[in-house]
């Protein structure tokens, strides 16, 4: 019998038998945030998700059998954190894209990264490019992320869609509700599909900007602050949990998902609500790609 005082396991889900063979999602932990503009504490993120993510009824122990909706604990495997240089944006995405590419896509596993903030989402990316050279991208996130350089980086996280788009990836931004007058010209010449907030598009709308193979990048900013405070650059107005869980599930079902990421939880010392929610959304988007 388990004692009440045992330790988890520091892993997605608290798995106690953790099976890389099994496993087809690869959980990968950065806590990065040397870019952050407004407020830092976006290091924290990933352990903080880690951790809340041993409350979860759908996923608790090392379950063999099917529960509530399908996922079961063998689906999932987390890394041990990524650790990527503080000293140069460039060379923290260049890590990240080495470690996506060499520990889980070597593998043919499906990544889902926990950040951090949003600049690491351009080396996942970066590596995803190579093994689908169709890729596209879906972006929830209250801001486009299209400035060219941003405090003398052309890697901060105010830029990551920037890079990303440059490379001629189509991408649909949703929850936008702050952009920036500069990144004008560069929207009208690379055509994003964006959708403003409040509220989600229609999912046929949404898959026009879409491929097939699908990188799901969810910045928590895009939630209204009324449910997600817990953010490195909040943005009042925002999407709520149930109509984004639903938009999520509706258009998971028409694309295949290959690799997401989480990013930009800042945890809130004593507030555990937002945690637990991030906890729950990669939840349902390793639901999403798992149960199409």
């Amino acid at each position: 019998m388990k004692k009440l005082y045992e330790t988890w396991p520091f892993n997605f889900g608290a798995i106690h038998k953790q099976d890389f063979k099994q496993a087809k999602i690869v959980v990968a932990p950065v806590p990065y945030d040397s870019t952050s503009s407004f407020k830092g504490g976006m290091r924290e993120g990933p352990q903080a998700i880690i951790e809340n993510s041993r409350y979860l009824d759908e996923l608790l122990g090392d379950k063999e059998a099917d529960v509530l909706i399908g996922v079961k604990s063998t689906d999932i495997f987390t890394l041990d954190e990524i650790v990527v240089s503080r000293n140069s944006a460039k060379e923290a995405v260049d890590g990240v894209e080495q470690a996506i590419a060499g520990e889980v896509l070597a593998h043919n596993k499906i990544p889902l990264m926990l950040g951090g903030e949003h600049s690491i989402t351009l080396g996942a990316v970066n590596a995803m490019k190579k093994k689908y050279p169709d890729l596209s991208v879906m972006q929830f996130d209250a801001h486009t992320d299209l400035i060219d350089e941003y405090e003398g980086s052309k890697y901060s996280h105010a830029c990551v869609m920037r890079r990303v788009m440059e490379q001629g990836i189509k991408t649909v931004q949703i929850g936008i509700r702050n952009m920036n007058t500069e990144v004008a010209d560069f929207i009208k010449s690379h055509k994003p599909l964006i959708f403003e907030a409040p509220g989600l598009p229609p999912i046929e709308k949404a898959l026009k900007g879409l491929t097939k193979n699908v990188y799901l990048t969810f910045d928590l900013d895009a939630f209204d602050p009324s449910i997600m405070p817990s953010t490195g650059t909040p943005e009042p107005g925002g999407l709520y949990w149930f109509e984004t869980i639903k938009f999520l599930e509706g258009i998971s079902k028409k694309i295949n998902i290959v690799g997401a990421d989480v990013v930009e939880l800042m945890p809130i010392p004593g507030l555990h609500a937002p945690d637990f929610l991030a906890a729950k959304l990669v939840y349902k988007i390793i639901n999403c790609i798992l149960n199409k």
